[in-house]
Formats: structure tokens, C-alpha cells, sequence
């Protein structure tokens, strides 16, 4: 098989401009990502500092209640307990954008200047030490105090802020009261919140890819994709939902090429040149070389007519490079078929076959086919049968004097494998990865040319334009094989 040579340093199967596409795409996506993680995140920082400036507020407020009824420096708590009870009690519907609030949740405890419970809404902690809790010690302090602390420390989803204030008898601090909120209370604005933002950045990245998507697509093709598939249902004798929706899906997966091609197109365009010209640089060379050597006096015949002969060959080698060119760039700028027809694989694949018997039999190569399937499939019969003409010619040059390429067709459930075996030397390691770039070739065991490097290239179209893949791999003993993978027609 024709296999690269060259460029010992490129690697993967992508090619440059592939690669500068998806490097611009995922710097996007990484800088939308990297916002909205930033945002997100700083949500619940955010609605906890409105949360407890509320607390700040309304610890004040209570502490400066409970200061009303000190006596001597002794605090009373008697018309907390009813005042809570009849708050808890309350019965009231507020509808708070998306939340339906039914029922206080405000807590609070007071205790004396020894951090000991003197009052605790909820009735659970009061007479216990809370002196080493950060609220109520920053408060005896005369300092800010809060906390958030869980009611069940194995479950965030209780964690309550506490805001502390000290009550005052005079100049001297006497006890704190700290007013408390559930996190879980404000926690559905947080996440009612995160889920906005998230569903607004991720809506604005799409809108804006879209946006670049038609832009791109328009400028490139200025009739749009909406003419091309209109052209195409126009030409057609008869219509079926699957065929409709299938050139649909490529008329967009072409558009979605030529946006890669258009954001790409100075580096796509240099690097198309750059190798063009490295490609050629060598029969020029020669062909210079012996068109001087001919203006020599006193040459024979017989070296006249051998440099004549380079001469020839040479030219031809430019003429199928320029040639082959043309092909696949007429084939890298179609969005989709152009037309499509019902394919038989098991009569192309005999009847390309049949053609390459003339080359095979120069070598006494044997040509053998193995059909298992009737398989069918929708597209161009013409470029399908040059795709194995490729695959066959490729097999038949690599393959020993005498051996045999073996041509198979199998199917399974949804596609058709068309497969194509020779006995050669096998793909080198080092090029394995590199066997579908342009002008990539070895010289051929049996004469030592090399072809143009286009072939697998123009396989590689074919087959993306048929929603199919082509795989080229070292055979388990000995040689290569070629797989080319098509869908199977649907009914309908």
C-alpha cells in the first residue's frame, strides 16, 4: 500500500488545519468553561454575605430587646418563649420569585456572660456551655461574632449561620443573644441561580458558535447551506424521509468543514502550497538536469533517448500530481454528494476487479474475490469505484511477483466492509499514523518509484463524503489490508 515516507516528525491522523480548528474550538470552550466554573462558584459566597448581614441586623435588634428587660446585670428571657412560640405558630403564604415560603425559620439563643443557654427557640440547648462557640466568645469579647455550624455534622444540608450581639448593661457586656438561619433556606435561590447562569452561558457559547457557524458558512459559500439542499431535493425523482434527513446531516457536517476551512484557511492554504512545491521540486530537477545534459555535443543516440525518456517520465509524475490535485480538492470543497444512486458492492467490486486484471497479470499477481453479502448501499458509483481502484492499484504495486490480493465484501447489521489484502512488506511503524496525509509515499518494492502520495488521500474523501471510514493496517501474517466501511441503504 502507498504509505508515507517523508516528515518523520508529523503525527496523528488529523491534519493542520483540523488541528488549528479544534485548538481554536477548545480554547473557546476551555475560556466559557473557566467564566461560568468562576461564576458559578462565587454564587454562594455571594447569597451567604447577603444572608448574614441579615442575621447582623436582626441580632441587633433582639439583643437591643432582651437589653430592655436587664436588671442589675441579670438578663430575662420570659417574653422570648411566647413571642417564638407565637411566631412558629404563625400561618402566612409568600411566594419569593420561585420560592413558597409557609413558616418562619429564624432561631435564636441567648446566654449570659458565661456563654451558659439561658433561651433557645427550638428548645433543645438551653443550660448548655456555649462559651467556646466563636459567635457567642467573639461577642463576650466585645467583638463580631458568627459561625456556621451543622445540625447533623455528617450532612452539609443542615449547616445554620449564626450571627452573635452582645447585650449591654451600661458599659458592661452581660450576655449574647445570636440569631441563626438554616443554609438550606437560601440554598434553593443558590441553586435556582447556578442553574441560570449555567443554562444562560452554555445558551450564549451555543447562540454565539451558531452565530460564527452561519457567518462562516455564508461568507464561504454565499448561497448557504438552505439553496444547496433545496438544489439537491429539486434533482431528485423521488423523495423519502431518510434519504432527506441523511443529506441533511452531511449538507450540515459539510458546512461545519468549510467553517474549519474558512477559520483555517491562510495556514490550510500555505501548508497545501508548501508541500505542492516540495512534491514537484524533484522531477523539475531531473527534468532540468537532462534537458542540459542534452545540449551536450557528441551524446549517442542511445543516452539521447534515455534522458528523452526521463524527460517523459518526469513530466507525466507532475501531470498525475497536478491532476490527482484537482481531484481531491474538488472533492475536500463538496459540502455532500452531488448525486447519489443505489450501489451494488458486489458488482462494482468484480468490476474493479475485472479492470486491474491487465496490471495484475504483468506481474502474475493473482486477483482473488470472496462476496458474503448482496450488500447495497446509496452514493456514487463513480467515485466508489475509483476509491478501489486506488485501494486494488495500491495492493497490486506493493505486493511480491506472483502473490496473490485477496478483494472481500462482508456485511453486518447496519454496514457493508469492503476489504483489500496483499502480501507485501506491511506498513512501517513510523508510518502508521501518517498513511492518509497528501504526497505521503514509499517507493514501491518491485520497481522503487513512488506514486504521487494522493491516492489514500482521495480514498480518505470518498469515503467521509459516503459516511463511511477507511482503516489501512498491517495483516496478522504478513502485508496490509484495507478496510473500507460504508453504511448499509436503509429501507424507506
Amino acid at each position: 500500500m502507498s504509505v508515507p515516507t517523508r516528515r518523520p516528525h508529523g503525527g496523528g491522523t488529523l491534519s493542520r488545519r483540523t488541528r488549528i480548528f479544534l485548538g481554536i474550538v477548545l480554547i473557546y470552550c476551555v475560556g466559557i468553561a473557566a467564566l461560568l466554573y468562576r461564576v458559578v462558584g462565587d454564587i454562594d459566597p455571594r447569597y451567604r454575605e447577603s444572608a448574614e448581614e441579615s442575621l447582623v441586623e436582626v441580632s441587633q435588634l433582639m439583643a437591643s430587646l432582651v437589653e430592655q428587660d436587664v436588671i442589675a446585670g441579670a438578663i430575662n428571657t420570659a417574653r422570648l418563649e411566647p413571642l417564638f412560640r407565637s411566631v412558629y405558630a404563625r400561618e402566612f403564604s409568600a411566594q419569593i420569585y420561585g420560592l413558597h415560603k409557609t413558616r418562619v425559620e429564624l432561631r435564636m439563643y441567648v446566654t449570659d456572660r458565661r456563654g451558659r443557654v439561658l433561651f433557645d427557640s427550638t428548645g433543645r440547648d438551653a443550660g448548655a456551655d456555649f462559651s467556646r462557640w466563636a459567635d457567642v466568645r467573639r461577642a463576650l469579647d466585645g467583638q463580631y461574632g458568627a459561625r456556621t455550624t451543622r445540625d447533623i455534622a455528617s450532612d452539609p444540608r443542615t449547616s445554620v449561620m449564626y450571627a452573635a450581639a452582645p447585650i449591654r448593661w451600661g458599659p458592661e457586656i452581660v450576655g449574647v443573644v445570636s440569631v441563626g438561619k438554616p443554609v438550606q433556606s437560601f440554598g434553593q435561590f443558590v441553586q435556582d441561580a447556578r442553574a441560570r447562569t449555567l443554562w444562560v452561558g452554555v445558551g450564549s457559547a451555543l447562540a454565539l458558535l451558531m452565530l460564527t457557524l452561519m457567518v462562516s458558512v455564508w461568507l464561504v459559500r454565499p448561497f448557504g447551506l438552505i439553496s444547496d439542499y433545496w438544489r439537491w431535493l429539486r434533482r431528485q425523482r423521488e423523495l423519502s424521509a431518510g434519504r432527506m434527513v441523511r443529506r441533511a446531516v452531511d449538507t450540515v457536517r459539510g458546512g461545519l468543514r468549510e467553517v474549519r476551512d474558512a477559520l483555517t484557511g491562510r495556514s490550510y492554504v500555505a501548508d497545501y502550497v508548501q508541500t505542492f512545491t516540495h512534491e514537484i521540486k524533484s522531477p523539475l530537477s531531473a527534468i532540468r538536469g537532462a534537458a542540459e545534459l542534452l545540449q551536450e555535443p557528441g551524446m549517442s543516440e542511445a543516452e539521447r533517448a534515455h534522458f528523452l525518456a526521463n524527460i517523459s517520465g518526469e513530466s507525466q509524475r507532475i501531470q498525475d500530481i497536478v491532476d490527482r490535485m484537482m481531484q481531491l480538492t474538488a472533492l475536500e470543497t463538496q459540502r455532500a454528494l452531488d448525486r447519489t444512486d443505489t450501489v451494488a458492492l458486489a458488482g462494482l467490486l468484480h468490476e474493479v476487479a475485472a479492470a486491474a486484471q491487465g496490471a495484475a497479470a504483468k506481474r502474475q499477481i493473482r486477483l482473488h474475490v470472496t462476496i458474503d453479502s448482496n450488500a447495497r448501499v446509496e452514493g456514487d458509483p463513480f467515485l466508489l469505484r475509483q476509491a478501489l481502484t486506488n485501494l486494488v492499484d495500491n495492493a497490486i504495486d506493493f505486493s511480491p511477483a506472483e502473490a496473490e490480493v485477496a478483494l472481500g465484501l462482508h456485511a453486518g447489521a447496519r454496514e457493508a466492509r469492503i476489504t483489500v489484502r496483499d502480501h507485501g512488506p506491511g506498513i512501517p511503524d513510523y508510518a502508521r499514523d501518517q498513511v492518509f496525509e497528501k504526497f505521503y509515499s514509499l517507493a514501491r518494492p518491485h520497481n522503487k518509484k513512488r506514486s504521487t502520495g494522493l491516492g489514500l488521500a482521495f480514498v480518505k474523501e470518498i469515503a467521509t463524503l459516503h459516511r463511511g471510514r477507511i482503516q489501512l493496517a498491517n495483516a496478522p501474517r504478513g502485508g496490509t489490508i484495507a478496510t473500507l466501511t460504508l453504511p448499509l441503504l436503509s429501507p424507506g
